[in-house]
């Protein structure tokens, strides 16, 4: 499966994302042929390369005349278009069905977030820069580019952006400006907040990556096959550029997941504590937990606490080892692993009912029998609790 990850280390924003692709081998000839087929005049796109850091980036500049109408005969400088006025440019173009709905996706994604943060509907919104033709430009031409591309699916890093003030058509306004803030709303989009005093993240990018994305985070494991650099217009004192990476999914097994896992070092504690801290992470849905031997500062014996969690628990089982040990800290990371296909059975023995832990590897099967059941019986009827264990295997 071909897939394209955004690294947003540095925002994103609609020009960035659209060099980024030509960047990453977009034919430029194709591109301007589809581009075309917008209809729309008043523009030139300026396609560079240059190189900033010392690192070669793709410049894309949409170059808007001065004075000059489009193809409904308007002067762009008077026009402020609502989303009907866009809806109808693209539909009126002689675009492919999927580039035009994509397209119209992502206009009515920053509508909705302008409608909500100046209180009216999205068609009374009346786009300024957003509805520009550069930003209609950059829009149409991400969707061409994506296209021409033929990737299977998105994904994106969080997105980092800056703080400070901007100003903009509404006066001087914080960064993140309110639409970016109302389309991070429920949107799951990680977000990062650096000391940069500029915007690094514009509506029209954040729309962009979450028409686009279909997960967030860490790169997904890929073969690399080719990597490409969008370049962002303003000093932000660092590389400021958008990367793009191409490749091939790696396949995933059926049995691979993914776990958090929780780690932290303790050396002030009661260890009776410490085994009623296991129990009640493991009481509220840790998926395993140990401590492990180790030497601290000044040669001080203790121990590391590791705790497995899925991503619903993470938080309440972080909160716990807060609360309840003397740590002042954690850390976390993801980690893969590869579980087997299991499932729980009960066998009648002569000692009563068992559960029977089954698990399948190929060909092979694994089987181990309750701990607790099988001490029940032992207990029970008074015998050694290896007995129980050979008898439930036997039934098995």
């Amino acid at each position: 499966m071909k897939v394209l990850y955004f690294d947003c280390f540095s925002g994103v924003s609609g020009d960035m994302m659209l060099g980024t692709l030509l960047d990453l081998g977009v034919n430029q000839e194709a591109f301007i042929e589809e581009l075309d087929k917008l209809n729309l005049d008043g523009y030139e796109v300026v396609i560079e390369k240059k190189v900033k850091n010392a690192i070669r980036v793709t410049d894309v500049d949409i170059i808007i005349e001065k004075h000059h109408s489009h193809h409904h005969g308007d002067a762009v400088h008077h026009h402020h278009r609502n989303l009907t006025d866009i809806e109808k440019i693209i539909d009126d173009s002689l675009l492919k069905s999927s580039i035009k709905d994509f397209a119209k996706r992502v206009f009515k994604e920053i509508a909705k977030a302008e409608g909500k943060v100046h209180n009216k509907s999205i068609n009374e919104i009346h786009f300024h820069e957003v509805g520009a033709i550069d930003s209609i430009v950059d829009i149409v031409g991400v969707s061409i580019c994506i296209d021409l591309l033929g990737v299977d699916k998105v994904y994106s890093s969080p997105l980092h952006d800056g703080t400070g003030f901007i100003s903009c058509q509404h006066g001087m306004l914080p960064v993140p400006v309110p639409a970016v803030m109302e389309m991070l709303e429920d949107s799951k989009i990680p977000y990062v907040i650096e000391n940069i005093n500029t915007e690094l993240v514009t509506p029209t990018g954040l729309a962009l990556i979450k028409c686009l994305a279909c997960e967030y985070g860490v790169m997904p494991p890929m073969v690399v096959d080719k990597v490409g650099y969008g370049a962002g217009k303003r000093d932000t004192g660092r590389f400021n550029a958008l990367r793009g990476v191409v490749g091939t999914l790696v396949h995933k097994s059926n049995n691979d997941e993914e776990v958090i896992v929780i780690e932290t070092n303790i050396d002030d504690m009661n260890s009776e504590i410490l085994g009623f801290v296991m129990e009640k992470l493991l009481m509220n849905g840790a998926l395993d937990v140990f401590y492990t031997p180790i030497y601290m500062k000044k040669n001080r014996p203790g121990v590391m606490l590791t705790v497995l969690s899925d991503a619903e628990r993470e938080d309440e089982l972080s909160k716990i080892i807060l609360s309840e040990t003397s740590t002042l800290g954690i850390r976390k990371f993801i980690s893969k692993r590869q579980v087997l296909k299991r499932e729980e059975k009960k066998v009648d023995t002569k000692y009563g009912e068992i559960r029977v832990k089954v698990s399948y590897t190929g060909e092979f099967i694994k089987t181990s029998p309750e701990y607790e059941d099988c001490k029940k019986a032992a207990l029970e009827n008074k015998i050694p609790i290896h007995r129980v264990y050979d008898e439930a295997k036997n039934a098995l």
